[in-house]
């Protein structure tokens, strides 16, 4: 099944009125909730979703600030969302699909075989001359149920060990992978052995994942070589996730460390390291 969607051949797909459910996710680690930024304007027919809410279990405890919700927890959502068995799924958000990813990522997971994220987002949408809606949007309620393990996922254990054996990849700006700086958690810098990748550079100019070919000669400049295990991590478990699909469309396969930082700086038994690692560093 293709990642992405271009905003032409969605707003051809929305007016032929073959079923597609949109997802609107948008999410700021400044603004976590895009509510009123969702009413303000979205693509017709798209469903808030809410990020802090139904894309994380915030009942589990130490394993990061977006610890991955249940089963259960994602079916209640997605039944909400509208979401039946065989849909095919657009994500979007304000952000290049730096949070949409999550949610790209959590129903591949869960099973569901078509989905896909807005090239673009929201910003290629009006670009390319879309209309926006204003106001709500509720949705019949949905019969779809979430059935995880369609997607590879490594636990902190599991993180520690990629490095000795593949590349482990985080994701997070280049200034908190070097300890510079650190907003939120309670210690600065990286998993020792991690190699730097900014979700940022997987983006051209206009917010668009870059092509396979540039997404391959990128990863391939930071170690992702031949089968060795490759995985993704960032700050909370989200753009990472972003991370997993732009190598995905380089034609690689990656894990997510959904605890990622959050859950490895607060666990004072795991070593940090700082600074830059030899020419693997990329901004």
């Amino acid at each position: 099944m293709p990642i992405l969607i271009s905003a032409d051949e969605l707003a051809a797909r929305l007016s032929s009125g073959e079923r597609t459910v949109v997802l609107d996710v948008r999410w700021t680690l400044a603004q976590p909730d895009g509510s009123e930024a969702f009413r303000a304007g979205h693509v017709p027919g798209a469903v808030y979703v809410d990020l802090d809410r139904e894309l994380a279990d915030h009942d589990v405890q130490g394993a990061g600030r977006h610890p991955l919700p249940g089963e259960a927890g994602l079916t209640a959502a997605m039944r909400r969302w509208g979401l039946r068995d065989g849909d095919t799924v657009v994500v979007t958000d304000d952000l290049g699909n730096q949070s949409a990813a999550r949610a790209w990522w959590l129903l591949k997971h869960a099973g569901v075989a078509d989905v896909r994220m807005l090239d673009g987002a929201l910003a290629g949408w009006r670009a390319a001359g879309h209309p926006l809606e204003t106001g709500e949007t509720t949705p019949e309620s949905g019969d779809a149920t979430a059935h995880f393990g369609s997607m590879p996922v490594v636990d902190i254990d599991g993180a520690a060990g990629i490095p000795a054996e593949g590349v482990l990849l985080d994701s997070r700006a280049a200034e908190r992978y070097r300890g510079e700086v650190e907003p939120i958690d309670p210690r600065a810098g990286h998993i020792p052995g991690a190699v730097s990748a900014p979700t940022a550079a997987n983006l051209d100019a206009d917010g668009r994942f870059r092509t396979p070919e540039e997404l391959r000669e990128r990863f391939a400049a930071l170690g992702v070589h031949g089968d060795a295990p490759v995985a993704a991590y960032c700050g909370s478990g989200v753009t990472a996730a972003h991370q997993v699909a732009a190598l995905a469309i380089a034609g690689i396969d990656a894990a997510l460390f959904p605890g990622s930082w959050s859950q490895w700086s607060n666990d004072w038994a795991r070593p940090v390291a700082t600074g830059a690692e030899a020419g693997l560093t990329v901004k």
